[in-house]
């Protein structure tokens, strides 16, 4: 038996433009996600200064995304464009809970993430 009839046919692998638009298409939608975690970051540091936890716990939002992104992508990197689209996805699922997760936490811990006013 040789190993094409063990493992059953094999499939053609996908362009590598769709894998790259697939990349690219995701990439947009994990760098608005960093963009919206900045933008938290810096009007929270604007209104009344942050404490050291608080820098820490929303700059790592900031970075979060980005983790996931690379994350999605070595585990997708050698599959076809439909199932690096959806380790991406679900990538983007992990990160949209966590970013809601981070929202509520400074709303609910505001003390100790904001500066005591004067």
């Amino acid at each position: 038996m040789t190993a094409q009839q063990i493992d059953g046919p094999r499939s053609s692998p996908s362009p590598r433009w769709l894998s790259g638009l697939a990349l690219g298409l995701a990439g947009l939608f994990y760098a608005y996600a960093i963009w919206n975690a900045v933008a938290h970051l810096v009007s929270m540091a604007q209104s009344s200064g942050l404490t050291g936890v608080g820098w820490v716990t929303l700059g790592f939002g900031v970075v979060f995304p980005a983790l996931v992104f690379v994350f999605a992508y070595v585990i997708g990197r050698r599959r076809r464009a439909a199932e690096l689209g959806l380790v991406l996805l679900a990538g983007l699922g992990v990160v949209a809970v966590f970013w809601l997760s981070l929202i509520g936490y400074s709303v609910l811990n505001m003390a100790d993430l904001v500066n005591a006013a004067p």
